[in-house]
């Protein structure tokens, strides 16, 4: 019996990876992707041993109670066993129907053609040296804006930011973007909400703009991001190498709070390698450092992801509840209440333990639990689903920025009236 049908898949597709020697450039065009759904509770161990334990497979999206969707994409040399256990363990899901590495390429050729224009704008997703470019640009042309170092990377990249501030005594609130190297919309949405803070005559957002000041960063993970545009567009860690031929740490799993208790692997090629431990990535250190500066100064801290459409925030290691819950989920909802009114987008909020999955050794988590920032939210973007996952058309960064600035003004309107930006 075909063991797909089996396993109640409906259609196949094929995608690719190959290795071009000397370059290292990963391709995906023998590769399957395959979404099934844990029906049980052995269905959701089983996908949930795979993604922490296994270096092969590529999880685009994962679940951690029963009923949740994985979207994992397959290599050749694992079809078989993969099949197989879909088979023994009665799977049931559908197979995209889509071709990812024509994704890939159409999104680079698009990217090759824009960038011979030299415009920076947000019809097309950007490199690090053009969004550094257009960093330092801002400083020239704004006196708001200044060129903020949050430390260098293991390769000697620069993670580069703006403080932007149009006058003294202003709450602080800090943003970073691109933790994880290939979800390209969260430097895009950050981009797009500085030139915002910027530009923007809306009443609402120049309230915003001109009574905090703004700590952001839209690349925090400078050397993935970049090996993400060049060699493997699915890269999410750091570079930094490990015995054993294996390279970098998640560095969303690699802060000082709760360090690898939950939702993180202790082996070198899972995608949420926690590092050897706390800080060991110079990135997540240096940053740390930076923000350990601005003490007193930082009243909310927020992290942007892709994706799956959610409001996170504390607690991601436990279950349990922070004291501040109430407000956090109360405003949350508010938030994406907000954000649902411009295009109908809808998110989830909840905290990240029980809205997405244990995670422990985050950079929010940190900020709220070691800094005592007691407003700490991640955004996963665009999209709620689906293969397109992290290769987001480029149509859709104007929106999602737009919506996401939307959600984030009345964020702070709704933490103002609970008194969080005292000074």
């Amino acid at each position: 019996m075909d063991l797909l049908k089996k396993a109640c898949f409906l259609t196949t597709i094929l995608v690719g990876v190959q290795i071009v020697l000397g370059e290292e450039v990963a391709r995906y065009d023998n590769y399957r992707v395959y979404q099934v759904t844990a029906k049980t509770k052995q269905q959701l161990d089983t996908m949930n041993e795979i993604q922490l334990n296994s270096d092969a497979y590529i999880f685009l999206e994962n679940g951690h109670k029963v009923g949740d969707k994985f979207t994992v994409i397959v290599p050749p040399h694992k079809l078989a066993d993969f099949a197989e256990t879909m088979e023994n363990e009665k799977f049931c899901g559908r197979i995209i129907n889509s071709n990812v590495q024509q994704s890939i390429d159409d999104e680079r050729n698009r990217m090759l053609s824009k960038r011979l224009k030299g415009v920076f704008d947000w019809t097309e997703y950007h490199n690090l040296e053009e969004i550094h470019g257009w960093l330092d640009k801002l400083a020239s042309d704004y006196k708001q804006v200044e060129v903020i170092q949050g430390g260098r990377s293991y390769e000697g990249r620069s993670i580069k930011g703006v403080k932007v501030s149009y006058k003294s005594g202003n709450p602080g609130i800090f943003i970073e973007g691109g933790i994880h190297a290939r979800e390209w919309i969260s430097p895009a949405t950050v981009t797009y909400i500085l030139n915002a803070l910027l530009t923007s005559e809306d009443a609402s957002v120049r309230n915003i703009a001109e009574n905090y000041d703004w700590y952001i960063f839209p690349s925090v993970n400078p050397d993935g991001y970049v090996y993400s545009h060049n060699r493997n567009r699915y890269w999410r860690k750091t570079r930094t190498p490990y015995p054993g031929g294996c390279f970098g740490a998640d560095p969303n799993r690699n802060w000082d709070f709760f360090w690898a208790v939950a939702g993180a692997s202790r082996r070198c090629y899972a995608e949420s390698f926690a590092g050897p431990k706390p800080f060991s990535e110079v990135e997540t250190k240096s940053l740390s450092e930076y923000i350990k500066s601005l003490n007193g100064k930082i009243q909310a801290y927020i992290a942007f992801h892709s994706y799956s459409q959610l409001l996170l925030f504390p607690y991601g290691h436990t279950g349990e509840h922070a004291p501040n819950h109430d407000d956090l989920n109360e405003i949350a909802n508010a938030t994406i209440t907000s954000l649902a009114k411009r295009y109908g987008t809808v998110y989830r909020y909840g905290n990240i333990y029980d809205a997405i999955y244990p995670a422990s050794g985050s950079s929010s988590e940190w900020a709220y639990g070691a800094q005592g920032v007691r407003l700490a939210y991640t955004y996963e973007l665009r999209p709620a689903g689906g293969y397109t996952g992290f290769v987001l058309p480029p149509e859709e960064i104007i929106p999602t920025g737009e919506e996401t600035l939307d959600s984030l003004v009345t964020m702070l309107e709704e933490s103002g009236k609970r008194n969080y930006f005292k000074m």
